[in-house]
């Protein structure tokens, strides 16, 4: 008797991890066991057990709804717009640091420009003084570079820093930062950073050389409306806010997946350029016959992205190239009277900062 009081405890011990671990009933543990004494309160238990249940799955369902995710029995990604906060106020800081630099980058322009005048002058006086070398490649490389417009000058530096992320991609050791830091995507944990490096990011050289093409043949007609610095801070602001423009769109859809390419600011770009000159011409680079106006351009570009997003196409990011579209006709319409021409006071500020500081100068 004494033996089988204690496996009928060792028994009973079993029965109660059972029950805690798989939250099964008693009875059914029992029958497996091969007993058929039924506690003395087996319902009391069997209630106990699926109250505690109940007030599991409450809680889990709880959960899933305060973080925005939804239960895993539904294959929709989860969702939460809260995440976008950080997101927004990057935006918007990063968007004003970017105008607030350019501005300061013009008036040490303009600055640097004026003091080195003379010196400029005596270096062009001494330089044909000098015998020229024939076949000198430095000398042929500054030709070049001085045939170049102003606005080509300006992107070759964004071109530049294209080619070479394009590269780093090539690299297999750097996959996982690349795919980190330089896509785009609502559903990663990084998700400030990404939102500029990857207005860089380019993975296909023909996705890079079809962009910059775009960029270089309109760089003369946007830096001549809006001065180097500015087309800067625009760029800039332009590829920030296509992709959280991108962020909001696949977070309010549920469709979570990376992005990355300078689509969203080269369409900021080519939607400034058609709003202020409509009546300009334009040809696809394959089909130059074919003569369009930019302003039925630009109506074509927002009909196709808006169908794009509307139908959930997803060979391009339509809602980045929408948000850069619309961007860039609002900047001209409103922006620069908005934004660039309220510049003053930062600049005041910035000079009497310099004047006040050591090896300060007078008044520009």
């Amino acid at each position: 008797m004494a033996w089988r009081g204690c496996f009928l405890r060792w028994t009973r011990g079993d029965i109660c991890i059972a029950t805690t671990r798989g939250n099964r009933f008693p009875l059914c543990t029992q029958q497996r066991c091969g007993f058929r004494k039924a506690p003395k309160k087996p319902e009391v238990k069997k209630a106990e057990v699926e109250e505690a249940a109940l007030k599991q799955s409450e809680l889990i369902e709880g959960v899933h709804q305060r973080k925005g995710v939804e239960p895993p029995t539904q294959p929709s990604p989860p969702r939460s717009f809260g995440r976008l906060f950080k997101p927004l106020v990057f935006t918007v800081g990063f968007s004003g640091c970017s105008f607030g630099a350019a501005a300061i980058w013009q008036y040490e322009s303009l600055k640097l420009r004026v003091q080195t005048y003379m010196d400029e002058a005596r270096a062009e006086w001494l330089e044909k003084l000098r015998p020229q070398k024939e076949g000198d490649l430095q000398k042929q490389v500054n030709q070049w570079w001085d045939s170049l417009t102003q606005g080509q000058r300006t992107v070759s530096g964004i071109i530049v820093a294209n080619a070479l992320v394009l590269c780093c991609w090539r690299i297999p050791s750097l996959q996982r930062t690349m795919v980190k830091y330089f896509t785009s995507n609502p559903g990663s944990k990084t998700l400030c950073f990404p939102m500029v490096l990857s207005t860089f990011s380019h993975y296909s050289f023909l996705h890079m050389a079809a962009n910059m093409y775009v960029l270089w043949s309109f760089s003369s007609s946007i830096v001549s409306l809006l001065g180097p610095e500015q087309f800067m801070a625009v760029y800039l602001s332009a590829g920030v806010i296509s992709t959280f423009v991108s962020y909001m769109c696949k977070t309010a859809t549920g469709r979570f997946g990376p992005s990355l390419g300078a689509s969203g600011a080269i369409m900021t770009v080519l939607a400034a350029v058609c709003t202020k000159i409509p009546e300009a011409k334009l040809a696809i680079v394959f089909l130059p016959m074919f003569t369009f106006t930019a302003g039925s351009a630009l109506k074509a570009i927002v009909a196709v992205d808006t169908v794009g997003l509307v139908l959930g196409w997803k060979f391009f990011d339509h809602a980045a190239h929408l948000g850069g579209t619309l961007f860039g006709i609002w900047y001209v319409a409103y922006g620069h009277e908005l934004i660039w021409k309220n510049r003053e006071p930062l600049v005041k500020m910035w000079h009497d900062l310099r004047t006040k500081g050591p090896g300060g100068g007078g008044a520009l």
